[in-house]
């Protein structure tokens, strides 16, 4: 899961590219997302004391890129405020309940160097684990990225000491590709992930079989 939550940098401002031959990724909308029972929308001024609680959790900030520990009101605001930022085509939403509105945690997909490839991150508040939260707003985003932007695959990557995260994308459909290091902003280290990837003609696929399951069990 390697969303950010860096209270000092806003992802929207980092480049884009490695060359400024090449154009940076179209900004595009981050449209509202219905679910069976979740509603995904972007972070707003309510959330902020939420976000504040449950992301003051080593057991979070130690699994995401960009999550400070400790983790204060003042850095959910400057999350909530960087995230409004729909620059090089990055959406963030708070995952909620669709009848309370509670918050159950966030999600996200950044727009890849390339332009052509997007970056999932999302996590969940450690009160809403097991619940098939995040499986489902995993669902909602690469369904939505798919239909409405001209993406050849979507990338996630997890800690390879988070099973549950690994279960989340495997049910998703993603792939494995290998392993890497990425930086952990709460333990100001390096650490070992593995690297996911869902391409497009695998997620027709999916479609394909889930609406044929569907056809006969009508």
């Amino acid at each position: 899961m390697t969303m950010r939550h860096d209270p000092d940098g806003d992802p929207a401002s980092e480049p884009c590219s490695g060359t400024e031959s090449l154009e940076r990724p179209t900004a595009f909308d981050c449209p509202v997302l219905l679910t069976e029972s979740l509603v995904l929308r972007a972070p707003h001024a309510e959330d902020i004391d939420a976000i504040a609680i449950l992301a003051d959790n080593p057991a979070i900030a130690t699994m995401v890129s960009r999550i400070p520990h400790p983790y204060g009101r003042g850095d959910a605001e400057t999350f909530v405020r960087t995230s409004a930022t729909r620059a090089n085509g990055n959406c963030v939403y708070a995952i909620t309940d669709a009848e309370t509105g509670q918050l159950y945690g966030c999600c996200s997909l950044e727009t890849g160097k390339d332009g052509r490839s997007l970056e999932l991150g999302y996590w969940i508040g450690e009160p809403f684990w097991r619940r098939g939260i995040a499986t489902e707003a995993v669902h909602a985003l690469v369904d939505m990225a798919f239909r409405t932007r001209e993406i050849n695959h979507i990338d996630a990557r997890c800690r390879v000491i988070n099973p549950a995260s690994r279960r989340v994308l495997q049910k998703s459909g993603f792939q494995f590709q290998g392993s890497s290091m990425i930086d952990i902003l709460s333990i100001n280290a390096s650490v070992a992930v593995e690297w996911f990837r869902l391409d497009r003609k695998t997620w027709i696929s999916l479609i394909a079989w889930s609406n044929d399951a569907r056809a006969r069990a009508v």
